[in-house]
């Protein structure tokens, strides 16, 4: 039975009962008032509530019917106390939440406000932590046009009355320690804002959410992996990766493969069956499109809510961190696809954070993508940037990946990007470029490449925006690399010609060579080019099916010996039939047909002959590691180039876009020596006519091409060769 109650009139008590009071601390916990001691305590679920005194257990006064008790005593209450809490019957022993001081140092928050925080995850958020020998959860959040904040969550069901955060002053972070809770509990802030309208969000910060599709965070959650790549750290920190291999496999983790009933491959399933399957096939690196949490299957990741967060349909983050120390232990690189460019309207999450434009502009013309639906980062606010770069900071520091492909750089680079005249607004100069989005870019690649030594930065850029790849020193982005989106978009769009056509558009192929080695380009045939009713690569080939299954082969022997490090998505190496789905696993039984079995051998091949051929991969950024022998056959729609290492290694590539055999072609060769075919896309092996040149082939002393020597060779139809010195 509930004590009688004294109200009392106190302005503040007003404001806490009100849900208005921005600072509890003035007003609960313990505080000195003239000669005596006052605990004072808001809980409206409690009947009664008594203090551990060091004379025992005394009881504190009810004072409001709805909740709010006090305790005067001429002794200071120990610190910290404990409070006995009867709830529906039963008790239990609480510490004060409003007895511990806020732990948030002044040097922190000055960086967070001044964009400089890195390691923002380590401040805010919540963090299993010890204040004083009691173990417990400290919470902080960034809200700084909120009128009160608090943590709310299964231990205070859900109610923003009971557990009111502290504001540190003008920083607008938000702090509040609660002693005893427990380790994965499900919380949100609710936020009050300035016009009293309650707002329920999700953690910005948190490392850990619950599934799909509840949005909750789970409190206190941290990494506890053991790693074991220290060998493979040591030797990335000094990798010269400008002139080493890297064959990218990029994946879905929901749909490379799936369970009989559908459901999602674990991280540490996908571990036991994709590792394997990588080192066997020959890739340097797997690419994860983004396991940053996200509440839409359908999004892939890339509307993200969670920049802190792996996402829980695959496991936890210690599910994560195995999967990528297990990739280093095999031997394998792990990157991750990161989204910076914006964020989803989402309510929960950190749309209008704290009823005001917070992360993103209040502006649409600034803020607002039309083509996505999503939101822009304001990335000239301080705060934004260092939850930014945190965000960058502890994907690469707590999961060991060693690099990001950063999404959608161009819709950052310019303000009026895929907007009409009068749909956007200029700079300071007047300009289109996005100046803080450039200054943002540039110190992000800084950070990266100063902080961890050998990870990569590739950016996803689709303009000719200059130095996208060169060191910020230089006025670069300071990107590692650069998709080279116009390579693939001309290499698509010649081979999808018929080839009695072809002979018009050779220069789609050639013209990359006048822009090569502007940057450190990579040549990507990513998930984006098989989506949304672009088909597959399969299907993008032209022909009867030996045709499309022939085109196929020669466009990915073409990309592998072009110069540029690579990347295929998920399925082009074994030719999957349809476009992708991410509903549904990979069509893994094309496999047992031989076409698509043929297509995943050559493949394999190809992707050891780069790794083994320094000529490949040595000079991929550099002008002296390319020559072409001839690029103006276009009538018979034929390629021939030579590779070059940096000790003189050397390989010669020849191709036919066509269906017809050349028989006894003569090609120019650069030594008079014997030369072999290491490589043949036309292999009965691969499924193709096994045409080609068995046996040596001799260099005769008759200049052709522009090269001292040559020979005659068979140069298969649709097709691509390589010869090397015997």
């Amino acid at each position: 039975m509930k004590k009688a109650s004294r109200i009392i009139a106190d302005p503040c008590a007003d404001l806490l009962l009100q849900g208005r009071l921005h600072d509890p601390y003035s007003y609960l916990g313990p505080h000195r008032e003239k000669d005596n001691y006052v605990v004072r305590v808001f809980n409206p679920y409690a009947s009664e509530i008594s203090l551990e005194t060091a004379h025992g257990s005394e009881a504190l006064q009810r004072v409001h019917p709805d909740g709010l008790f006090e305790w005067h005593g001429s002794d200071e209450p120990p610190r910290p106390y404990r409070m006995r809490v009867t709830e529906d019957g039963s008790q239990r022993l609480i510490y004060d939440p409003y007895a511990f001081a806020p732990q948030i140092s002044s040097f922190d928050l000055h960086l967070f406000n001044e964009g400089k925080l890195h390691q923002g995850y380590l401040v805010l958020g919540s963090h299993a932590t010890q204040i004083d020998g009691i173990p417990g959860v400290r919470f902080a959040v960034w809200a700084p046009n909120a009128e009160r904040v608090s943590v709310v969550g299964e231990f205070n069901r859900w109610d923003g009355r009971v557990h009111p955060m502290a504001v540190h002053g003008s920083s607008g972070v938000w702090e509040l320690f609660l002693p005893e809770i427990a380790l994965g509990a499900l919380y949100k802030f609710e936020i009050r804002n300035r016009s009293g309208t309650l707002l329920i969000k999700t953690d910005p910060y948190a490392h850990a959410f619950e599934v799909r599709p509840g949005t909750a965070a789970r409190a206190g959650i941290t990494i506890s992996h053991s790693w074991q790549d220290a060998a493979w750290m040591e030797q990335r920190s000094n990798w010269d990766w400008l002139h080493a291999p890297l064959n990218v496999y990029e994946i879905h983790a929901g749909s490379w493969k799936r369970h009989p009933d559908g459901s999602f491959y674990s991280y540490r399933q996908l571990a036991e069956q994709l590792i394997p399957y990588l080192k066997d096939m020959g890739y340097t690196h797997v690419e994860l499109m983004p396991v940053s949490e996200h509440p839409l299957d359908e999004s892939w990741g890339y509307q993200a809510t969670g920049y802190f967060a792996a996402t829980s349909r695959f496991g936890s983050p210690d599910d994560l961190c195995h999967f990528v120390d297990s990739c280093h232990q095999a031997g394998i690189g792990v990157l991750l696809d990161w989204v910076p460019a914006h964020f989803p309207q989402d309510a929960f999450a950190l749309a209008r954070f704290d009823g005001s434009a917070l992360y993103e502009h209040e502006d649409p013309r600034l803020g607002f993508h039309q083509d996505w639906g999503t939101h822009i980062f304001n990335y000239g606010r301080n705060e934004v940037k260092s939850f930014l770069l945190s965000s960058a900071h502890y994907w690469l520091s707590q999961f060991h990946f060693d690099g990001l492909r950063v999404d959608a750089v161009a819709s950052m680079l310019y303000l009026d990007y895929s907007r009409k005249e009068g749909e956007w607004l200029p700079n300071k100069f007047g300009g289109r470029e996005n100046l803080e989005a450039i200054a943002f870019l540039q110190e992000l690649n800084v950070m990266v490449h100063d902080v961890f030594p050998g990870a990569l930065t590739l950016a996803e850029e689709s303009t000719s925006w200059p130095a996208v790849s060169r060191p910020v020193y230089l006025s670069g982005l300071g990107f590692s690399m650069k998709w080279n989106m116009g390579w693939m978009n001309d290499t698509l769009s010649f081979m999808q010609h018929d080839p009695i056509h072809r002979r018009y558009y050779l220069n789609q192929l050639t013209f990359s060579q006048l822009y090569a080695y502007t940057e450190n380009f990579m040549l990507p045939f990513s998930h984006d080019e098989v989506v949304h009713g672009k088909g597959s690569l399969l299907t993008k080939m032209p022909g009867d099916a030996w045709q499309k299954f022939a085109n196929l082969r020669l466009l990915l022997t073409y990309q592998m010996l072009t110069p540029g490090k690579k990347l295929n998505f998920m399925g082009n190496e074994f030719a999957q039939g349809r476009e992708w789905q991410s509903g549904w696993e990979l069509e893994w039984w094309q496999l047992g047909l031989e076409p698509h079995r043929g297509i995943q051998y050559m493949v394999r091949d190809l992707n050891h002959l780069y790794r083994d051929l320094p000529a490949l991969h040595q000079q991929d950024f550099e002008q002296g590691g390319f020559s072409w022998i001839d690029c103006q056959d276009a009538e018979n729609s034929l390629l021939s180039f030579l590779r070059h290492g940096r000790n003189g290694e050397m390989a010669i590539a020849a191709f036919n876009f066509t269906p017809v055999p050349r028989n006894r072609y003569r090609i120019g060769l650069p030594l008079a020596c014997a030369y072999r075919e290491i490589f043949n896309s036309d292999s009965h092996y691969y499924g193709g006519g096994n045409f080609g040149n068995a046996g040596e082939i001799r260099a005769e002393l008759l200049p052709w091409m522009g090269q001292p020597y040559s020979a005659e060779i068979e140069l298969p139809p649709l097709a691509g060769i390589m010869l090397a010195p015997a």
